[in-house]
């Protein structure tokens, strides 16, 4: 049996594929990626040894850019060939995380009557989901507060479930003294880990770097700062560690955290809800987005789960008070956080997806 995974841009749209990978790969059937030819995904999926196809990807954006003029031209290359790669490998079903890379793949999948489930991360759905559910048989949803944005007549036809996102294996079995070994650190100092998604967040670098001192003076500062936004000039100071990113080891840093300091994407909130661990969310704002970041993190704000500081309210002040009181709270937090329903993700998508595979549901 082979199945067909999509998506990219982010790690986000990649991240909760792996773990599908992973168990579709353990019950033996055939996985094969469809990415970008630049994008971070193809970095990932090829750590995992299977087929990684490559096609041209463009953006749609809702704004003026040059770029509008030339990316329609890459999206119609990339559908060509996306309908070569469903007729060569011929998979019995596609998953699409999302990702503008998945439009031209979702499409070429219908067209071959191939079924499609997708999956929503974020509490509104974004631009390419929108293009992509009209092709899919079933969409999978991170939260349930997203029904809302869908059209009626996809939650009423039994197209939409509510399944969490998958997460990776390597996360969940986090082991905090591995990851104090993995980063050198000795003694009991409380570690807060800061990380602004794959692709880095330069607005917190800097908030962070800001406060360096005070910081370093109670915590242990472990920066995970995006490709190429390592300061040089504070690689020896005590008590902070960077790094551009992780991988394999993300999950034994993420355990071994007192306190973490995060963008706003779906995944990382759903990530830290199902690990229980206190954060404070720094959502990118409206005028570098469509707004979701924020929509996630006033959501889960307000059912108590996060604390949010948005960046048009940030300083130095703000910043080092709200760090201290999240950290004093952290037990407060963590208590709430377990109140958190978990799904067991994986099963659940792989489950939707066999039935799918068997015609049932359709």
């Amino acid at each position: 049996m082979k199945i067909l995974f999509t998506g990219g841009g982010t790690a986000g749209h990649v991240t909760p594929n792996v773990a599908l990978i992973e168990q579709f790969q353990k019950d033996g059937w055939d996985c094969v990626y469809v990415g970008s030819t630049r994008g971070i995904e193809k970095e990932i999926i090829t750590r995992l040894s299977i087929r990684y196809n490559a096609i041209a990807s463009g953006k749609l954006r809702r704004y003026f850019d040059w770029r509008n003029f030339v990316d329609p031209l890459f999206i119609l290359f990339g559908f060509l060939q996306s309908l070569v790669i469903c007729w060569r490998e011929r998979p019995r079903v596609v998953f699409s995380k999302g990702g503008f890379v998945a439009v031209p793949v979702v499409i070429a999948a219908w067209m071959c009557r191939i079924p499609v489930v997708c999956h929503e991360s974020d509490v509104t759905p974004g631009l390419a989901n929108k293009l992509c559910f009209p092709f899919a048989r079933k969409i999978c949803l991170n939260f349930e507060e997203s029904r809302q944005y869908l059209p009626a007549s996809s939650a009423s036809s039994g197209r939409v479930i509510v399944t969490g996102t998958p997460v990776r294996k390597s996360l969940l079995e986090g082991n905090a003294l591995r990851g104090r070994q993995f980063l050198g650190v000795k003694g009991d100092k409380p570690i807060v880990l800061v990380f602004g998604g794959s692709l880095g967040a330069k607005i917190i670098n800097q908030q962070v770097r800001n406060v360096i001192a005070p910081l370093t003076e109670k915590f242990i500062i472990v920066h995970i700062t995006g490709a190429g936004n390592i300061d040089g000039d504070l690689e020896s100071t005590p008590h902070y560690i960077q790094k551009e990113f992780l991988l394999d080891e993300f999950g034994d840093v993420l355990a071994a955290a007192s306190l973490v300091i995060a963008r706003a994407g779906a995944n990382t909130i759903y990530e830290l809800l199902v690990m229980r661990k206190p954060h404070i969310l720094i959502p990118l704002s409206a005028r570098a987005s469509r707004g979701d970041q924020l929509d996630n993190a006033r959501t889960f704000n307000e059912a108590g789960y996060s604390i949010v500081i948005e960046e048009d309210d940030l300083n130095d002040v703000l910043f080092l008070s709200e760090v201290d009181s999240a950290f004093v709270r952290r037990l407060e937090i963590a208590a709430k956080l377990a109140e958190y329903e978990v799904r067991d993700s994986v099963t659940i998508i792989g489950d939707l997806v066999k039935k799918v595979v068997a015609g049932e549901g359709a």
